[in-house]
């Protein structure tokens, strides 16, 4: 099978986690008889400082002829401390969602026995966690009016969602729900937001076409409670913007880091993959970035390519590394190893190079682990 996929390697470690799972993409079409084509485009501070745009057209006409797009990560602090800068990295992310619809993000949340540890809760509160945050992508107040007066005194930012961007992200949340566990939460503050009044209705009038779906409501507060106290509980988490970036920034600390963790933003006929974490400027050049993210939101790529088995051999490839603490300074700032470690192991695991042995002395040297 052949696929064109726009790679935009973005800002920070970008593009040091998106060249590992380059490097995993090939492994999977070497095994798997596959071609992947990468048309590599600009997008964020890089776009900005190369072209002075944060999305330059030519970045877009690239994504619209792609058949996925794998991104990195986006943002600077020169602009994030720049209260007055007029351009800004994120507008470029925004504007793309937006150009090409991307209405649905899903963030998997899943937890690593050997890595309960690292959690701020009770071992056995984490086991068995697994859940799906669905997050609408193009509305609500990151894409509403914004304004703020002359004096820099008063300020207002518009939420606003109508009935059909609201039907079609729950629509998919609800299929996904009919696949796994068949719960649905919907997270909103319909105590307070007239939007998050809209949204429980919507949700309300549509859930008697999935009837084997259980759903609940919950506030937002409470919710975010609730992810803390008993996180097992959750299947799939819908939200509206806002509210499920905030839970999915949250969920991030029952696996252990944030750069566990993928994500999928899907649209009308375009996809794109990403890790959840940031740009993390400090860690730039230094190889010490966690890569796992990226890779596993490759691994949701393959899921849309319908490559099922490349997606499972993928995921175990990960689960290989985790439960053997084959891990980046994130999780132990100790005995560590390098991104393009973390790379090659899972790499050599999808090839079939691993015999699954492992030297234990040089795992101390930090040189090749297996036998």
């Amino acid at each position: 099978m052949k696929k064109t996929i726009a790679v935009i390697l973005g800002d920070g470690i970008g593009p040091e986690v998106t060249q590992q799972s380059i490097k995993v993409l090939d492994e999977i079409a070497e095994r798997f008889g596959h071609e992947f084509n990468y048309k590599y485009a600009l997008m964020g501070a890089d776009a900005i400082e190369k072209k002075g745009t944060p999305l330059p057209d030519e970045t877009i006409e690239v994504c619209l002829n792609s058949d996925a797009i794998l991104f990195g990560a986006i943002g600077l602090p020169k602009y994030d401390n720049d209260p007055a800068a007029k351009v800004r990295p994120e507008q470029g992310l925004l504007k793309l969602r937006k150009t090409l619809q991307l209405f649905a993000n899903i963030r998997p949340v899943t937890t690593y026995r050997s890595l309960h540890h690292l959690a701020p809760i009770k071992n056995n509160l984490l086991e068995d966690v697994d859940m799906i945050i669905f997050r609408e992508l193009t509305g609500g107040i990151y894409f509403g009016n914004k304004q703020i007066n002359e004096e820099q005194t008063l300020a207002s930012d518009e939420c606003e969602y109508s009935r059909e961007e609201i039907e079609r992200v729950s629509r998919m949340a609800f299929q996904y729900a009919q696949n796994r566990r068949k719960k649905l939460t919907l997270v909103d503050k319909a105590n307070v937001l007239e939007t998050s009044r809209l949204w429980r209705k919507v949700v309300q009038d549509i859930a008697p076409e999935y009837p084997d779906v259980a759903v609940d409501f919950m506030y937002i507060d409470n919710a975010v409670m609730q992810l803390i106290i008993n996180p097992k509980q959750f299947d799939i988490l819908l939200a509206d913007n806002m509210f499920g970036d905030i839970l999915s920034d949250e969920a991030c600390v029952l696996s252990g880091s944030i750069g566990l963790l993928p994500s999928a933003s899907i649209g009308n006929g375009s996809a794109m993959f990403e890790p959840v974490h940031g740009s993390y400027p400090q860690a730039t050049g230094k190889d010490i970035a966690n890569p796992i993210g990226s890779i596993l939101s490759v691994a949701l790529m393959l899921d849309y390519f319908n490559m099922r088995e490349e997606a499972h051999t993928l995921r175990n490839a990960v689960d290989w590394t985790i439960k053997h603490l084959f891990v980046t300074k994130d999780i132990d700032p100790i005995n560590f190893y390098f991104t393009s470690t973390i790379g090659d192991l899972i790499g050599d695991y999808v090839s079939g190079r691993i015999s699954g042995e492992i030297n234990k002395e040089n795992v101390e040297l930090r040189k090749s682990t297996i036998i």
